[in-house]
């Protein structure tokens, strides 16, 4: 059996950065980077833009060159899945038969595309975003004359994809379960304006619409039925409705749970010696009025990268990363700092019309959040804003012959 003084579960952002982490921090000791895939660890969020459209290349989006990695003496250990943990011996299994042992466990599992949950969702032609090979299959069929793509849902990984398709020249119709897309994670505002960007360039959008099952015929797919009972006649459908993160077998072991896998300050999960950062780990977060969150970013991934590195090294700093996401879609460059839920009044700076403005979230008075489209400016220095709690008057805010540095 081999053993690894650090072994990672997962070679995206997060563990990848992990193992970077600890080398830079002067880190000997032995290092085993593992991923179910075999590929080399790359970039997430170009799977849904640049690598779909061909833009980039799989050697482009790769974290590390090979040589990187044999350099910095990190073993890769590409095709196992864990299936099972022993937190008290320190071992892991894997569904090939393959078992590890570790002195310490740092797991960047990340989630899994959800699936929808009706017939014919198993369909040759249903696809997710979520991998490289997930993404592979999605451009073979649509290397197949595919013109007609149906989207479900209208996050960030659907609206991105549409744009993508759009740019492609497909026909593409976008189902929405809610009243607008975006809802979980954006005001009303930037809601509509996204929309109509997308419905400018005739993606025909269906809101609080409901799937009710998937047509085919001899195993191919051929439409999306909806609740109502029409029928999208469609030859590739993208489901894009969120992940279910991957803490079955932490949870076995006896890991707290809770919308993920329950981490403290300093990413320590419940098990001795096992540590949980990206997408998976449920953390206490401050700019979420101190709720425990899972935050599903790269930002997220990197920062609590650099917190476990720093534990493992003997460096105690708790987690206090403030959060940030973007989106590309056509032209438009989307980027958010802080989160907004639960906000109770919202300013817009600048023109919707023009296509560059931002809104700024307001909480008992407090900037919590600003969504930015086109507007890089607004979003590099409202980020202290949020940082500070900054309490502003909303004139002060929506004046734009102001910078928002000269609030604070």
């Amino acid at each position: 059996m081999e053993k690894y003084d650090v072994l990672i579960v997962g070679s995206g952002h997060g563990g990848a950065q992990t193992a970077i982490g600890l080398r830079k921090q002067g880190f000997h000791g032995s290092i085993g980077l593992l991923d179910r895939s075999r590929a080399l660890p790359y970039e997430r969020p170009p799977l849904s833009k640049e690598y779909l459209s061909g833009e980039k290349t799989f050697e482009r989006i790769l974290i590390r060159p090979e040589k990187f990695w044999q350099d910095k003496e990190i073993h890769l250990l590409g095709g196992s899945n864990v299936s099972s943990l022993d937190p008290l011996v320190k071992t892991i299994s894997c569904g090939n038969g393959q078992e590890y042992a570790y002195e310490q466990l740092v797991w960047s599992a990340g989630g899994d595309a959800k699936r929808l949950i009706c017939d014919g969702s198993d369909l040759r032609g249903v696809h997710t975003v979520r991998s490289k090979e997930d993404v592979d299959a999605l451009i073979d069929d649509m290397k197949a004359g595919t013109e007609r793509c149906t989207i479900i849902g209208g996050g960030y990984i659907g609206l991105e994809a549409a744009a993508v398709f759009r740019k492609l020249g497909h026909e593409v119709v976008l189902v929405e379960a809610f009243n607008r897309v975006l809802s979980r994670v954006t005001g009303p505002e930037v809601s509509r304006f996204i929309q109509n960007e997308h419905v400018s360039r005739e993606v025909k959008i269906h809101l609080e619409s409901g799937v009710r099952c998937i047509e085919g015929d001899g195993g191919l797919l051929t439409g999306v039925v909806l609740e109502t009972g029409e029928v999208i006649q469609t030859d590739i459908v993208l489901v894009g409705i969120g992940i279910e993160p991957c803490i079955d077998a932490l949870a076995k072991a006896g890991a707290e749970t809770a919308n993920g896998v329950v981490v403290d300050e300093y990413c320590q999960t419940t098990l001795p010696g096992v540590y949980a950062i990206g997408d998976c780990a449920a953390h206490i977060n401050p700019f979420a009025d101190g709720q425990r969150i899972r935050l599903e970013s790269v930002q997220n991934a990197n920062d609590m990268a650099s917190v476990v590195a720093s534990v493992i090294c003997g460096n105690f700093e708790p987690y206090h990363a403030t959060p940030w996401f973007w989106s590309d879609q056509y032209d438009l460059k989307i980027q958010t700092v802080g989160l907004s839920a639960g906000y109770d009044d919202s300013v817009t700076r600048g023109d919707p019309s023009n296509r560059s403005f931002s809104i700024v979230y307001l909480k008992n008075g407090k900037v919590v959040a600003l969504d930015c489209v086109n507007s890089m400016k607004d979003y590099v220095q409202g980020r202290r804003l949020v940082e500070t709690g900054l309490v502003a008057a909303r004139e002060d805010l929506a004046d734009t012959s102001r910078q928002l540095k000269e609030l604070l």
